[in-house]
């Protein structure tokens, strides 16, 4: 069995591996790329009529979003899954085509101004209804088999969102039995409605995410007091709370706390706060939420459930469904929760939301998840000045917060804690969906703590699992930089030196700081760099 790695290879986004023998051609996850491409590669680097089968890990785009494409490029296997994580793809893949076709549209209209060649969306509305026909679930801990009946697979809870899953992979190759587990994006723990984690006891190989793999989350904080506090200051001052939330899974969780919120009067001032979720995708996946099996709850949603509760709605929640509805939200004259998609406010009514708020000092714009680097949520959250949305350039006044411990994803001392599961030592563990940085860190502390073979491939990277050698090796840097040497007599240049020097004195006066705070001073220098690192000029 040959395993290549041809997405969320030494990036975070586009999840996408391929598994080669006994017959089979099996791909997991067939994901979206999302912020700037770091490596040189095609949409889809491999001929989908070839591939026999897809394991899907879960719903998020930079895991499915290449689905519709792939099925509309002669795919016609069959894409397994739970059937939280299809109902979930059901949505959240025509969301994805409408906005494929409306940028396309949007492209098209200037290349028409500009003389320019049309272009096509990657794909439709259509194309993403045609790739649910693909899908074929299956429940947690329920083996299904595959090809002729000798590769054994399963899905285990993940506790990332509803749905999402960790892949085991038991096969017979030359009379010797392997599994591979492949992670996914292992969750948080202790996350409201959805369980922890599953241990996995038993890998010969692991594939494993590794997006914080750098750092630790933040301590522990009480997401309710601290929302609270923050509508409490932000109301007090007139403005709006504005939060770019992940349709798929934040967004449940704030309707969660929120409810606790109303529930307990913790805005004694403004008590009958309206929240508007303006955001037809979350709406839908919220509805899923409220109907799904209760296998996918844990017992605190469900002893909520049995009390005839609904764990995310409370009054005053305004589902804003049309575009006009949208709009009328800027109509407010009392402060108001904004909850809108996207959560990296690539895409989406946000962007909208952002325009109208972001230059407002008495508004507070709320980050509750990750952001990727290139992102417009990264610049708005590493301190950018002003943002350019819809062709305009808008003023960053608003306070700019983040919601600590809100990543659905594992901390650097929970993915170690995770590996712990393992009886044995894997013979290797993939380290994937991460930066240089996490992967770097995270490999060093594996090895130095665990005592196990870590490798982090690279994009086009081909590993034979039988031999446990690399057979091949391809990757192409893009990273292009001009050869550009600034004169001394530069002004600007000379005030950037300036606060070179100033930030090393601060460097240099750091060392009887706290461990925690020169930690989260040396990755606040780190997130800095890299995004003026990528920042064309």
């Amino acid at each position: 069995m040959n395993i290549s790695f041809l997405g969320a290879a030494r990036q975070v986004t586009g999840s996408c591996f391929l598994l080669e023998g006994l017959g089979q051609k099996i791909l997991i996850d067939c994901g979206m790329a999302q912020g700037p491409d770091l490596f040189e590669r095609q949409t889809l680097s491999f001929f989908p009529p070839d591939i026999d089968c897809v394991l899907l890990t879960h719903a998020h785009i930079d895991h499915s979003g290449l689905l519709p494409l792939l099925c509309s490029s002669g795919f016609r296997g069959v894409i397994h899954t739970t059937s939280a994580t299809k109902r979930l793809c059901d949505i959240m893949l025509k969301d994805a085509g409408h906005i494929q076709e409306m940028e396309t549209e949007w492209d098209n209209k200037k290349a028409v101004r500009n003389n320019e060649e049309l272009s096509e969306p990657l794909y439709t509305v259509q194309d993403a209804e045609n790739a649910m026909k693909y899908f074929r679930t299956h429940e947690y801990e329920q083996e299904f088999a595959l090809g002729n009946g000798n590769i054994i697979v399963k899905f285990c809870d993940a506790g990332h969102i509803l749905g999402s899953a960790h892949i085991v992979i038991r096969y017979v190759e030359d009379g010797k039995e392997q599994t591979l587990v492949f992670s996914g994006d292992i969750g948080n723990s202790n996350r409201p409605m959805i369980n922890n984690p599953t241990p996995i006891h038993h890998a010969d190989y692991v594939i494993m995410e590794s997006t914080y793999g750098d750092r630790d989350h933040e301590q522990k904080i009480d997401s309710v007091a601290t929302l609270a506090n923050v509508f409490r200051e932000t109301f007090a001052k007139g403005g709006n709370v504005v939060i770019p939330s992940f349709a798929v899974g934040r967004t449940q969780e704030l309707l969660y706390f929120i409810r606790q919120i109303k529930e307990k009067n913790l805005v004694k001032q403004y008590p009958r706060f309206k929240v508007y979720l303006d955001s037809p995708l979350a709406i839908e996946a919220t509805n899923i939420f409220e109907n799904i099996g209760k296998q996918y709850y844990d017992e605190e949603a469900l002893a909520l459930i049995k009390k005839g509760i609904n764990p995310i709605s409370f009054p005053d929640l305004v589902l804003s469904v049309t575009s006009e509805e949208s709009k009328l939200i800027n109509e407010e004259q009392e402060p108001c929760v904004i909850i809108s998609a996207s959560g990296m406010c690539e895409a989406g009514r946000i962007r909208h939301h952002l325009k109208h708020n972001l230059w407002r000092p008495e508004c507070t714009i709320l980050f509750v998840g990750y952001q990727v680097i290139g992102t417009l949520g990264f610049s708005i959250m590493t301190g950018a000045r002003k943002v350019k949305i819809q062709q305009e350039e808008i003023a960053v006044n608003a306070k700019i917060l983040t919601l600590s411990n809100s990543s659905a994803h594992a901390d650097r001392t929970q993915l170690i804690s995770w590996l712990k599961n393992f009886d044995e030592p894997p013979k290797r563990v993939f380290l994937v969906h991460g930066q240089d940085r996490s992967i770097e860190m995270l490999s060093a502390k594996i090895e130095s703590e665990l005592g196990y073979n870590v490798t982090a491939p690279y994009f086009g990277e081909e590993y034979n699992l039988e031999t446990d050698t690399l057979e091949k090796e391809k990757v192409i840097r893009v990273r292009k930089v001009k050869a550009i040497k600034p004169s001394l007599s530069d002004t600007m240049y000379k005030k950037l030196t300036e606060a070179l020097k100033h930030l090393q004195n601060i460097v240099l006066d750091s060392e009887g700081r706290p461990n925690k705070e020169k930690e989260r001073f040396a990755n606040q220098i780190e997130n800095l760099a890299t995004k003026w690192e990528h920042t064309k000029y």
